[in-house]
Order: structure tokens, then C-alpha cells, then sequence
């Protein structure tokens, strides 16, 4: 982190001088945030989605790191204004996650949850390996910047980490299919902890080369921090459902300790977490399912209203503020353009392993899905136009300069920011009418689906004509199963509820918020 910190001209100035040039930046910083606000309303006011609010946010920090870099006041600017990786992973990213996960469509998230775990947990793993693979193959080939193997793995998980606020926004002022994003928001939040996870593995897989660590090792050493993470996001969530419950705080005089109390355990989450080496991410991503579901509800109504508006706030703070500040640590950095090899194929590479990762998940999703299930071909391609990177990408990629030799790390930096402003600015401009070319604007058939999906009592297998007795066999054996399980709902209405909240729940609350898993949705 140190080599990250460029000092002030003058360190040694008097307090008066540094404390007016904080101001000054602090006043930069509230000017650029307002800036962006305003004119992602004027964008979105006039429909223009050709400049998406991120883009337009990345833009300004572009603008103002390029006038500074050029004036006399770069050193001093970027004393008080530059892309630390702590600051983000600790103090930005958190409140995005937890909204994320607060602020989910139950239903369309959980009627397609074994889809979204599917692409966003071995489809990551599938990209993260090929982008790794193609890039050794690369630098082996010649053709490109030569990197070790294990390297290579990290880059290709780091990478692989997708930024979708750009494309989010767009369909949700167009209209898109709920379906499609539920599977795009949803995969780009678990593909987050993902892609944290898998870089973190290859980084120690990296530091023990010499140890001879197996590849079962690296599985179990992933696996052990997925699900601790997601064990004690869970158990956090129904720590708090449970003090909520029994504290009695919902009274007029207790009610700002109430709110206070509430905003603080997503934060001890994900502490938690961290302190454990564990990934945060993942763990306060669940807090924030179970807190909706649970905790939520035992607050006062007012309670509800603040917290709801504060989240929503906070996220959208965090979020515009570390699109500027990303954009102007960019133009800020010194970059080692002189591999520009590494970075086009780069470029080609995490097309291929996007392609690979949306294309063959969907194809297994779809061959257990009943025939009206399906993910159609449209949404596949729109899936795999949406992987933008971002900042969790760029995070990352500052991350690896502290754990790869000199000059690797610089140069994924390099590429990794080539690969941000190109997908933000030009992908992300363009998903509007490659949405309206794709044929998933307003898409009529959501409703139906929906519809069929509520009276669909149970899973029912299509049949094919010509379809192999194998391909029956295995397809009953999968409705049995299910069958033969549990139903979640069921027990989430009869045993979950009436112990974490003050209300033994309405069925209609519980339908909307685990859809219809009992009826097949966990594919």
C-alpha cells in the first residue's frame, strides 16, 4: 500500500496549509459527486443511453484526473485523492453489497436461484480458468506479455469479476424481461465473493508454490471460505432477527436507537468476516437477505422507512462516488502502455470466457428446466453482452501490485483499466440497443410467464420426441428428488418465521418472498 501513496509537494507544511488544501479537496470531491447526480437525472430525464449514469460518472473523474494531471497541482491532489484498495473494499463496497441483498425481488431471485448459482459460481470458475489458461497460452505463444501460470490464474479471477450497475440501470428504465434481471443482477452480486474468493485462493496457492499444494487443497481451502462466509452472514442476520424481536425497541423514544442498532450489524458482518479471513463480501451479502426477511419486520414502521431510505442513499452514494473515483485515479496513474499485446488480447480472451462461461451454464440450466423454463437464446447473448467490468476488477488489479513481482502486477493494472473504461464507456453505452436489437425490450411474456410459473404445481419434465430413455430416466429421477424434498417454503412459513419475527407470517408475504421454490425453482 505504501508505494500506492504519493506524499504532498510540501509533507512538512503547516497545519493551516494542509488543512486548506483537505478542504479543497473535500470540495472537488461534494462538487464532482453533485455533478454526476445532476447529470445522470438529465440522462436519464431525456432517455439518453448512450452515456449510462456510471459512464457519465467514470467521465467526470477521466476529465478532472486528466486537467489535474496536466496542471501544476498533480502531486498535491493526489495526496488526498487517489484509488486506495482499503478504503474501497472497507468502507465503499460494503454498503452496495448489503443493498444488493436488501433490496432483492424475492421471487424472480429465488424461482431462478440454481441458474444464478449456477452462472455465477461455476460459470465465474469456468471464465476465471479459461481467461487464465488463454493468457499462459498467450505469453507461451509469444503473442502477448509472458506471465507465470499461477498469475495468470489470478488475473483471470480477478477479470472475471463483473460490474453490471451500468447495464442494470438501462433495463430497468427499458423494461427488460424480469427473468433476465434476476439472472443478471443476481450473478454479478455472487459473482463478486466469487471472484474475491478465487483470487484470494490463487494468491496463497502462489505464495505456498514450493509446498506442492494440491489441487483438492485449493478446492477445499475455496469451499471452507464460501460457505463460512455465507454461514456467518446467515447466522448474523438471525442474531439480529432475534434481538430485534426481543429488545422491544419499537416504542416512539426508542426508536432512533433502534434505526442505529440496525445500520451497524451489515458492518459487524462483515467485520466478522474479515477478522475470520474470511470474504466479507459474500457474508454480508446474506446478512442482507436474511435481515429483509426477518429482521425487517420487527421494526416500527417509521424504523422501516429510515432504514429502507437510508441504504438506499448510502448505496447510491457509494456507488457514483467510486465510479468518479476510479476514473480519476485512472488518469492520475502512471500506466505501462508498452505491452499493448497483453492488453488487446486481453481483451479477446475474456470474450471467449465470457462466452464459454454464459453459453455452456445456460446449456446445463436448460436441460434440467421444463420446456417453458428455459433461457431463451436472446437472453443468453444479452447475458453475455452484460459482463461490464468494474471496480471490483480495478480493486483487484491495485491488489496485485502488492502480491506479484515488480512490473507483473503494473502491467494486469495496465490492462485491467484498459478493460474497465473500454467495457463501461463503449459496452455500456451500447446495451441499449443491443437490447432493442435483441428483441428483450418490454418483454410481453414476463407476465405470462410468471403466471404459468404460480400454477405450475409441481416440476413437470417436457417430453421430446426421439428423446433417449437415458435422458427420461434421469429427468424422473429429478422430479422425484424433488418430490422427495422438503419444501423450503414451507418450512421457512411454518417454523422460520413464527421463531425469528413477532408475526407467524402471511402466505402471501412468503409466497412473494420464496416465490415458488416448492414448486420446482430451485433448478
Amino acid at each position: 500500500m505504501d508505494e500506492l501513496h504519493i506524499s504532498p509537494a510540501d509533507p512538512r507544511g503547516s497545519p493551516a496549509k494542509e488543512q486548506q488544501a483537505a478542504g479543497v479537496g473535500i470540495l472537488l470531491q461534494i462538487m464532482m459527486l453533485v455533478l454526476s447526480f445532476v447529470l445522470g437525472h438529465v440522462l436519464r430525464r431525456h432517455r439518453f443511453y448512450y452515456l449510462p449514469e456510471a459512464s457519465a460518472s467514470l467521465l467526470i473523474g477521466l476529465i478532472v484526473g486528466g486537467l489535474a494531471n496536466i496542471s501544476n497541482t498533480e502531486n498535491s491532489i493526489r495526496a488526498w485523492f487517489n484509488f486506495h484498495e482499503e478504503f474501497f473494499f472497507l468502507f465503499l463496497l460494503p454498503p452496495i453489497i448489503f443493498q444488493s441483498g436488501f433490496s432483492l425481488q424475492p421471487k424472480p431471485f429465488f424461482s431462478n436461484f440454481g441458474a444464478i448459482v449456477t452462472f455465477a459460481i461455476f460459470g465465474t470458475f469456468i471464465a476465471s480458468v479459461v481467461t487464465g489458461i488463454l493468457v499462459y497460452l498467450g505469453g507461451v505463444t509469444f503473442l502477448m506479455y509472458k506471465l507465470p501460470f499461477v498469475e495468470c490464474l489470478m488475473f483471470g479471477a480477478l477479470i472475471s469479476a463483473t460490474d453490471p450497475v451500468t447495464v442494470l440501470s438501462i433495463f430497468q428504465e427499458l423494461g427488460t424481461d424480469v427473468n433476465l434481471y434476476a439472472l443478471v443482477f443476481g450473478e454479478s452480486v455472487l459473482n463478486d465473493a466469487m471472484a474475491i474468493s478465487l483470487y484470494r485462493t490463487m494468491s496463497l496457492v502462489r505464495s505456498h508454490e514450493s509446498s506442492g499444494q494440491n489441487f483438492f487443497m485449493v478446492v477445499l481451502r475455496f469451499l471452507e471460505t464460501f460457505v463460512g462466509s455465507m454461514s456467518a452472514g446467515v447466522g448474523v442476520g438471525f442474531t439480529s432477527a432475534l434481538f430485534f424481536k426481543y429488545a422491544g425497541l419499537d416504542i416512539d423514544n426508542l426508536q432512533n436507537l433502534e434505526c442505529c442498532l440496525f445500520v451497524l450489524f451489515p458492518y459487524f458482518s462483515y467485520m466478522l468476516a474479515e477478522g475470520l479471513g474470511l470474504s466479507g463480501i459474500v457474508s454480508i451479502l446474506f446478512t442482507g437477505i436474511v435481515m429483509k426477511h426477518y429482521s425487517f419486520s420487527n421494526l416500527s414502521d417509521s424504523s422501516q422507512k429510515f432504514v429502507s431510505a437510508f441504504f438506499h442513499l448510502i448505496s447510491s452514494l457509494a456507488e457514483t462516488f467510486i465510479f468518479i473515483y476510479m476514473g480519476f485515479d485512472i488518469a492520475m496513474e502512471k500506466h505501462s502502455w508498452s505491452h499493448i499485446g497483453f492488453i488487446s488480447f486481453s481483451i479477446l480472451f475474456i470474450g471467449i470466457a465470457r462466452a464459454t462461461n454464459v453459453f455452456s451454464c445456460a446449456y446445463l440450466v436448460n436441460l434440467i428446466r421444463p420446456a417453458h423454463r428455459k433461457i431463451p437464446m436472446k437472453h443468453q447473448k444479452a447475458l453475455w453482452y452484460s459482463g461490464l467490468r468494474g471496480a471490483m476488477a480495478f480493486a483487484l488489479a491495485l491488489q496485485s501490485v502488492h502480491d506479484l513481482p515488480d512490473g507483473h502486477g503494473q502491467t494486469i493494472v495496465t490492462a485491467t483499466t484498459a478493460i474497465v473504461v473500454l467495457t463501461v464507456l463503449l459496452i455500456g453505452g451500447s446495451t441499449g440497443t443491443m437490447l432493442e436489437a435483441l428483441e428483450v425490450v418490454g418483454d410481453s411474456h414476463d407476465d405470462a410467464l410468471g403466471e404459468r410459473f404460480e400454477t405450475n404445481s409441481s416440476y413437470r419434465a417436457p417430453s421430446y420426441e426421439g428423446e433417449s430413455s437415458s435422458g427420461n430416466r434421469f429427468k424422473t429421477r429429478l422430479k422425484e428428488f424433488h418430490n422427495s424434498t422438503t419444501s423450503f417454503t414451507a418450512i421457512d412459513r411454518n417454523y422460520l418465521t413464527p421463531f425469528f419475527t413477532s408475526h407467524s407470517g402471511d402466505e402471501d408475504e412468503h409466497d412473494d418472498f420464496l416465490g415458488d421454490s416448492d414448486r420446482g425453482a430451485y433448478r
